[in-house]
């Protein structure tokens, strides 16, 4: 029921643009129903109250989530970490959404103009939403290899995140924080216990990628964790006292309460929960899990499309594409059939860099180059810059390709375009130019960082929503911009614009073969080897992120293609 940023901090949505999806079934050929005539104008007083009723929403949120607060760049709960799993926490929570679901019903969207009435139509939606999800138990399953606090809190505590580690306040706000961590650690192994009981657990494959996640976090030494990195880089107006205090006081709770922390998760994982752990992959397989993934599916995508008529449209788009992708072929005067082209893509060096800094310095220069073309398309620009870097090394393995993470709200804390380095066989070069365009500019970091400057929009709107279809689709829609750009003049780059697209059909087979289907992972995993040239690592990656977060991957497809409708 209430959403904090991901590691892939991927997750400030652009709502008031996801109205499309909400009012218009995307892709089932719905017709648009148009709404009434709004009066010109709401009474003063109706318009106050609704006003003053989405503000003290989104600052009541603030204080129930105060790391969506941090990532915003709103540093007043920056000490605080709630027990997001705790029974209290979610009573909090329940009683949170029915309140303001209540006094939202009181308005009458008639007396509205239509930006309040817009607003007002989104926040219904969001708090029934909320309270439907009340029926199933993801707090049993609080941690995977995708994303969760378990890698949320390295990064903010490596000091080059959205925490900030400016003065000796923001260094003790942080001690403070991590004692809340302990407590999410403590109460996810108590989650996971109650869900072996209830038959709630995660797939062995899941889990097993999470082992090495925790086991990075027990070091023999502080100063080799990650959690230690501000104190190697204290500002350097910190006087010698305050210095000498904070190093004291970072090591001791990194031996003494965040590396033990570590060690009972790492241990109950490999003990008590792998051997439980499911041997099937589908979410259908869990109780109420059918119920449960037809929810994901509509969360997602905002249609009411079964996961039936998805697969379908997947393999149709599929087949298309291939088509797309053998002319390709024939345009480059490749002798030899499309498996022996996936393989010369996929094998020949001088599609690949050899050392993961070219990577990223390609990445920099492809950034000024479509910096430069924006202007052709786009009058509207956001105000944050953003920039490239590596993804950790603690994450890497079984982190995503690339993914974006939003600036802070005034800009003064730019976007990032995280690219994975740990297999460079997984970023061929003729990728470049359609990732850059989807994670960073003008995929993500336009809709996100501009979504985020629109003063004049309620802040649950700003900062707020989970509308995968548009956020996803929009930045495969971007990609397709590319050529209007001036990219997509090397015939591989176009490939790769087609096998990134390919990914993103292939995922509406694949995560509805998984969850409705009955495939296995071997069996999704063999079918986008099939189809694409993704390296092996990446597909093993993908897969078990569908298995791990069902629904998203399907928003991607069917967002991009209701908005090139």
């Amino acid at each position: 029921p209430l959403s904090f940023p991901d590691s892939a901090s991927m997750y400030v949505r652009h709502a008031f643009l996801a109205l499309l999806f909400v009012t218009a079934g995307a892709c089932t050929g719905e017709s648009v129903k148009p709404l009434p005539t709004p009066p010109a104008a709401p009474a003063a007083d109706t318009a106050r109250d609704f006003d003053a009723l989405l503000e003290r929403y989104f600052e009541e949120l603030l204080e129930l989530n105060p790391l969506l607060a941090t990532y915003i760049g709103d540093n007043r709960y920056n000490d605080r970490l709630p027990n997001f799993l705790g029974s209290e926490y979610r009573r909090q929570a329940r009683e949170f959404n029915e309140r303001y679901l209540a006094q939202a019903r009181r308005f009458d969207p008639a007396e509205l103009d239509a930006p309040r009435r817009i607003s007002h139509e989104i926040f219904l939606r969001e708090r029934k939403r909320a309270i439907e999800a009340e029926r199933f138990p993801d707090h049993l399953l609080p941690i995977n290899q995708a994303g969760s606090l378990l890698t949320v809190m390295p990064a903010l505590g490596s000091g080059t995140n959205a925490q900030p580690f400016a003065t000796v306040e923001d260094y003790d706000h942080w001690l403070k924080r991590l004692d809340g961590y302990v407590v999410w650690m403590d109460q996810a192994i108590a989650n996971m216990r109650e869900g072996m009981a209830k038959g709630v657990v995660q797939p062995r494959p899941v889990m097993e990628k999470v082992l090495p996640q925790v086991e990075a976090m027990i070091v023999a030494k502080p100063g080799d964790s990650t959690f230690f990195a501000p104190v190697q880089k204290f500002p350097e107006a910190f006087s010698a006292a305050d210095r000498a205090r904070l190093t004291e006081a970072y090591t001791v709770a990194i031996r003494d309460e965040l590396v033990p922390a570590f060690r009972r998760l790492h241990d109950f994982i490999r003990d008590e929960y792998l051997p439980h752990a499911r041997s099937t992959v589908a979410w259908t397989a869990l109780p109420d899990g059918e119920a449960w993934y037809a929810y994901f599916v509509q969360e997602h995508t905002t249609t009411t499309m079964s996961a039936d008529e998805i697969h379908r449209l997947g393999l149709s788009e599929v087949a298309r594409i291939l088509g797309e992708m053998d002319r390709v072929k024939d345009a480059v005067g490749f002798q030899g059939d499309r498996e022996a082209f996936f393989t010369y893509l996929e094998t020949d060096p001088k599609f690949y860099f050899t050392n993961g800094a070219d990577l990223l310095e390609g990445y920099r220069v492809l950034k000024r180059r479509i910096d430069a073309a924006l202007p052709r398309l786009f009058s509207v620009f956001p105000k944050a810059d953003y920039e490239v870097r590596e993804v950790e090394p603690y994450r890497a393995q079984a982190a995503a390709g690339a993914y974006y993470q939003q600036p802070s709200a005034d800009g003064s804390r730019p976007g990032i375009f995280y690219v994975n380095t740990y297999n460079l066989k997984a970023q061929p070069k003729f990728g470049m130019e359609t990732l850059s365009l989807h994670e960073a500019s003008p995929g993500h970091h336009f809709q996100i960082a501009i979504q985020q400057e629109l003063v004049g929009l309620p802040r649950f709107r700003r900062f707020g929503g989970d509308y995968t279809a548009f956020v996803e689709g929009w930045a495969l829609y971007a990609e397709y911009l590319g050529r209007e750009l001036g990219l997509f003049t090397d015939p591989y780059q176009w490939f790769g614009r087609l096998n990134d697209e390919q990914l993103r059909a292939m995922r509406l087979v694949v995560d509805t073969g998984l969850h409705a289907k009955g495939w296995s992972r071997e069996q999704a995993i063999q079918y986008m080897l099939d189809n694409s040239t993704l390296a092996e690592s990446d597909v093993v990656s993908e897969v078990e992120r569908y298995i791990a977060w069902p629904g998203q991957a399907l928003g991607y497809k069917v967002g991009d293609l209701r908005i090139q409708a």
